[in-house]
């Protein structure tokens, strides 16, 4: 199934992945302060539950829609299922009352014949 797009999910997990490999680089490459390692922590906790939040609305409204048109379809298979039984219903109705004719065409057929 690959359509040349990311899912939601996995850009939120590269996302969170490229997030924590940057944080372990910055720390090995250019150490900081304590105050200022903190605050480029809480910055990226920040900007990390942003993007989880975006991903996570975006995941809401693609589930909304798949299931707008999940619906759509039931229902316009539902109504071409309830129209092919009514037409098989009355097809059947049609072969009964044609029986039917057939079976007392032959009834009286027989009734003459043994007159």
């Amino acid at each position: 199934m690959s359509n040349g797009r990311y899912s939601a999910g996995n850009v939120a997990l590269a996302f969170l992945f490229g997030s924590a490999v940057g944080a372990g680089l910055a720390f090995l490459i250019a150490p900081k302060s304590g105050h200022q390692t903190r605050e480029f922590i809480k910055d990226q906790a920040t900007a990390a539950k942003n993007e989880a939040c975006k991903v996570a609305d975006e995941v809401k409204e693609k589930t909304v829609e798949l299931l707008e048109k999940s619906k759509e379809v039931v229902e316009a298979k539902k109504a071409v299922l309830e129209s092919a039984l009514e037409a098989g219903k009355e097809a059947m109705e049609k072969e009964k009352e044609r029986l039917m004719t057939k079976i007392k065409a032959e009834e009286s057929f027989q009734e003459t014949k043994d007159i």
